[in-house]
């Protein structure tokens, strides 16, 4: 394909002005320019050189104030039923390109062009003219954070119909078999033309943004009632996601009235799963469990079964407060993802923390007082059971049952009613000094 095709040309153009142009470009020519009204024709001295051209010219050179079009001529008979397809992968097997390629239709050639540059350029020619038409749909992909997927998802697919309906696009979502503890974008194919694509770009990333603001707005209200955490630098929201961050108040309104946990506090929550979903939390030769331990800055262990037909498993978390929430958040959204819980399901899982007999009552307060509070605060289920036996250590468990948010509130605040109890014991400690020694 040595023939060039020149559109969008001004009729005042004529064969000088082409050949100025293509001698400023250095591209040479290997015969005269056969100029038409609005466009013309030209040889190259072979395939590499039309490629050239179309590389340098093509929308890039304006010619009487109009950008040209330049791109590979063929016959008539041909016309629309070849394409060339440029920037192809070199690591990309032709197996895999000959894959893509009989989806739209049957393939008579494919012929890869001799080029300088590194991608590979290959012609190919349809059967049909209608199918090579059906090729000229262009495929836009966009990455989204998994977090925003379901809500443009939405209730039986409504949401993704309707832009597919209004923009006149062909829209499919990667699998959440794709997605790693490191990866957690989904990819959105959106297939037409560019107008099409340009509109259902538009509202694809409107329904996104306003997920995002969202979920903006639902983390700072949970900040204020999980002590401790700075829930803006967890993690739950990739970096690079373009997204402004939220609009901080005055200090007297965004500072939680909690203190602030050291990084060097370490606590151990025992947390329940499906027993079906533990191969999928340790992953293939335990890749997923060592990246999300190196992830959350935690310790993260699973128990043996207690018995062959155990319905649930236990997973040990040993970690700092932002640690367990990064471990839990990410084993609860794993849960979610692989189905092991019904679509329109929360994921509730059992989580159980032990504190010292001692100030088990405190936790339990004057009648059921605070753990009836504790529990309308995080609409978690808290229990401390009655009649525990202390364990070596003299502590006892309390079992919290809920939600992600509930129960990442009921331990921080079982945390600070641990930590007030610590902190009295340590004043009259202070208070009553160190022993007097006897006078003789």
């Amino acid at each position: 394909m040595n023939k060039l095709y020149i559109g969008n040309l001004s009729d005042h153009a004529g064969p000088a002005d082409l050949e100025s142009v293509f001698k400023d470009a250095k591209i040479p020519v290997a015969g005269p320019f056969l100029v038409k009204t609005g466009y013309a024709f030209v040889d190259c001295p072979d395939e590499g050189w039309a490629l050239k051209a179309i590389e340098a010219l093509s929308g890039k050179m304006e010619l009487h104030g109009k950008p040209m079009e330049v791109e590979h001529s063929v016959p008539k008979r041909q016309r629309i039923r070849k394409l060339q397809i440029r920037n192809i992968p070199p690591h990309l097997q032709w197996e895999v390109l000959d894959s893509l390629l009989v989806q739209y239709g049957v393939v008579e050639s494919c012929e890869q062009v001799n080029t300088d540059s590194e991608t590979a350029v290959v012609n190919v020619t349809y059967s049909s003219k209608d199918q090579a038409r059906h090729t000229e749909e262009i495929p836009l992909k966009i990455l989204a954070h998994n977090n925003f997927v379901g809500r443009l998802i939405g209730k039986e697919g409504r949401n993704l119909k309707k832009i597919e309906q209004d923009t006149d696009t062909k829209i499919t979502i990667s699998p959440l078999q794709e997605l790693t503890l490191y990866n957690l974008e989904r990819t959105i194919t959106v297939k037409g033309s560019v107008e099409t694509c340009a509109k259902a770009e538009e509202e694809i990333m409107k329904k996104i943004r306003e997920s995002y603001e969202n979920d903006i707005a639902s983390m700072n209200l949970q900040a204020h009632l999980i002590p401790g955490l700075n829930l803006n630098a967890l993690g739950l929201f990739p970096p690079t996601s373009g997204m402004p961050p939220p609009t901080s108040g005055p200090p007297s309104t965004m500072t939680p009235p909690y203190p602030q946990f050291e990084q060097s506090e370490t606590e151990t929550v025992h947390l329940f799963i499906p027993a079906l979903s533990v191969g999928a939390i340790i992953g293939k030769q335990g890749q997923h469990i060592k990246q999300l331990s190196r992830f959350a800055g935690a310790s993260i262990k699973i128990a043996p079964a207690e018995a062959p037909d155990a319905k649930v498993r236990m997973v040990i978390i040993t970690g700092p407060p932002e640690a367990q929430f990064k471990a839990q958040g990410r084993i609860y959204g794993k849960i979610k993802e692989e189905n092991f819980v019904s679509p329109k399901e929360e994921v509730k899982l059992e989580a159980h923390i032990r504190v010292p007999s001692f100030a088990a009552g405190r936790v339990i307060g004057k009648g059921g007082k605070t753990v009836n509070e504790l529990q309308n605060l995080s609409s978690a289920e808290v229990v401390v059971p009655r009649d525990q036996t202390p364990d070596e250590n003299n502590q006892v468990v309390v079992k919290i049952t809920g939600h992600f948010y509930a129960c990442q509130v009921a331990q921080r605040k079982i945390q600070e009613i641990l930590n007030q109890v610590k902190q009295q014991q340590q004043q009259k400690a202070l208070q009553s000094g160190p022993p007097q020694s006897r006078r003789k």
